[in-house]
């Protein structure tokens, strides 16, 4: 009996244990960026809290999985990501005559074009194509933004259940009495067919969205234009709205699939 009820608790500890050590090897991975390509073990613990003894255990097991180089100056990543680099890439990347279109729309616009789907309580961006003027706003693709104000919320969200809302609604900064003004900006832009924003989550920044919609005639994604507020007139904006709408069209003639485009 007692060896019965001991069991248990020592898996699970097992699987916490497990859990946090592959948490840990995330967060080391983690550290590496563009910036810093290369992080040593000292820099490593100071970032992580870990002690040394479980840095090295855990950066010894990231390069055996070929995730982590070690070189002279410290730790890289490892040509094992490249394989999961090439099997995101073909996973995400839009298809050519998609990215040709948000070129030729950045060009012509000459504001930056960005596609956002929803991933839980926020929008994630999943490609990019950068205005061609110094001024100009720019998000990495892979970047998490909030659902909770911005012109592609807005339509992002037009299918979201009511659940939904009100946990996004929490995670702004003005609580849950926030979903009654996100369904007017939702219930606004599906009734106009695009949505704009002004400053409302950085001050002096401007966008149009529209929506994407997949095979089920869901919005699956969201295409913006985006850039300074000084440069986003009534005049302006309405012919960004035209634009993205033509775009737009194209894209839901072809079909719209993605893997994180689906329904709420």
């Amino acid at each position: 009996m007692t060896s019965a009820t001991r069991r248990p608790a020592t898996d699970e500890s097992g699987d916490n244990q497990g859990v946090r050590s592959v948490q840990r090897a995330l967060d080391i991975l983690a550290l590496l960026t563009e910036e810093r390509p290369l992080i040593a073990v000292r820099d490593i613990v100071a970032a992580t809290g870990l002690a040394k003894t479980t840095v090295i255990r855990l950066v010894q097991t990231l390069e055996q999985s070929g995730l982590l180089w070690a070189t002279n100056s410290g730790y890289m990543a490892g040509p094992g990501l490249w394989r999961w680099a090439h099997l995101a890439r073909r996973s995400w990347e839009l298809p050519p005559e998609t990215q040709r279109m948000m070129r030729e729309l950045a060009a012509r616009e000459r504001e930056t074009v960005n596609v956002y789907v929803v991933r839980d309580i926020v929008r994630i961006c999943i490609a990019q194509q950068e205005s061609p003027q110094p001024l100009r706003h720019v998000v990495h693709v892979g970047d998490e933004l909030p659902l909770w104000a911005g012109a592609s919320a807005k339509v992002l969200l037009r299918n979201a259940s009511p659940a939904l809302l009100e946990r996004v609604a929490r995670s702004s900064p003005y609580g849950e009495g926030h979903v009654r003004r996100m369904r007017e900006w939702i219930d606004e832009a599906e009734q106009r067919g695009y949505a704009v924003s002004h400053g409302e989550r950085d001050e002096g920044l401007s966008a149009v969205a529209v929506p994407i919609v997949g095979r089920a005639g869901t919005v699956v994604a969201a295409l913006t234009l985006s850039g300074p507020t000084v440069r986003f007139t009534d005049e302006r904006v309405a012919a960004f709205a035209q634009a993205l709408l033509a775009a737009a069209a194209q894209m839901n003639e072809r079909g719209f699939d993605h893997p994180l485009g689906s329904s709420f």
